[in-house]
């Protein structure tokens, strides 16, 4: 073959692989900035993060999940850990990180919490602040699900005004566990709606009562949700009926469409459904089967045309990263100060 005829060539096949995409050297993934991820370290163990850090790029390491507090300390690189070749966080031998071993209930099997007071991971956490390149986007949620399943909503945020939304749900919805309420996840979707829509009177009213399943939702529906008159209510129950003793699946699904049916039929107003995640698997009263519980909420969302966020699944996409232990503030069922920045990823999924 003649050189100028494998000059042909070789231009062909560049031309080719520019108009589909296929060039040999690949564009860089696009950074993504973790804020405030918990966890807690047991001796010198290593503990994975969620993501890979970008070691080029600054990692805060602290004691609280809001930088800035007087309580605030900044752990050291070498002094307080380091991290490992794979992306993990270790304590050091003399760091100044708790450590998680001394946990009362550290290494117990199918635990009964009751025999524990004063049991909390509050104080083992660290969290961190990192750069990395792996995508995670809970934000996307189907697309029946989300704003188009709140259309009084959305019109009622675009012409400005009033909007009045209340948050009905167990102990998780009620604030279990953040240590500041702002830091609760539907307080923290209300401030993003505010600055998103500045011109509206955003009031969101905690209408929660730790302990509920969805039959206590029942008896206290008209006082915590009809009676303060809502034009947009979320709903999340779930933990407590999934519990050993709890509400049968079947009559937990015909619970929530009670619930829809009545907030619809004497209010007016629109309604959002949410998931909840499983507890700790060592939790002696869980009945593990937070999944059936999660799927159940999402087909009653379908079947009654609810808006629904969808907490469980990227709840796991992340603890299958991770310890269970990482995530949850009674080391039970209730989410720290990141778990909650979890359920306000799937609540700004709705895309409001």
């Amino acid at each position: 073959m003649s050189i100028h005829r494998l000059k042909l060539v070789a231009l062909s096949c560049a031309a080719a692989a520019l108009l589909t995409g296929c060039v040999s050297e690949t564009a860089p993934r696009p950074t993504h900035f973790q804020t405030g991820e918990s966890v807690v370290l047991v001796g010198q163990e290593p503990a994975p993060l969620a993501f890979a850090p970008l070691h080029s790029k600054p990692i805060d390491v602290r004691s609280t999940y809001r930088d800035g507090l007087p309580k605030t300390i900044h752990y050291e690189a070498g002094r307080d850990f380091v991290f490992t070749a794979a992306g993990a966080l270790q304590r050091t031998p003399s760091s100044r990180i708790p450590d998680f071993a001394t946990n009362m209930l550290f290494g117990k099997e199918d635990f009964n919490h009751s025999q524990f007071p004063g049991f909390g991971n509050g104080p083992f956490f660290v969290f961190v602040d990192y750069s990395h390149r792996e995508a995670f986007r809970p934000q996307s949620a189907k697309p029946e699900f989300s704003a188009a399943a709140l259309p009084v909503t959305r019109q009622k945020l675009r012409a400005g005004g009033s909007l009045r939304i209340v948050a009905y749900g167990d102990s998780i919805t009620a604030g279990g566990e953040a240590t500041e309420p702002g830091l609760i996840f539907w307080e923290r979707w209300a401030a993003a709606l505010r600055t998103k829509y500045p011109r509206v009177a955003i009031a969101i009213t905690n209408g929660a009562t730790g302990g509920d399943s969805t039959v206590q939702g029942l008896q206290r529906l008209p006082e915590k949700v009809l009676a303060q008159k809502p034009d947009l209510v979320l709903i999340g129950f779930g933990m407590n009926d999934h519990n050993r003793g709890g509400v049968p699946l079947a009559k937990f699904a015909e619970n929530l469409r009670i619930l829809i049916n009545r907030i619809r039929a004497e209010t007016g107003a629109e309604v959002g459904l949410f998931s909840a995640f499983p507890p700790n698997p060592k939790w002696h009263y869980s009945s593990h089967n937070m999944a059936a519980y999660a799927d159940a909420t999402e087909q009653v969302a379908r079947e009654m045309r609810c808006a629904f966020a969808d907490v469980y699944h990227p709840w796991q996409e992340l603890a299958g990263r991770k310890k269970p232990e990482d995530l949850l503030g009674n080391n039970i069922n209730h989410p720290n100060d990141y778990g909650h920045w979890i359920y306000y990823q799937g609540l700004l999924g709705l895309g409001l």
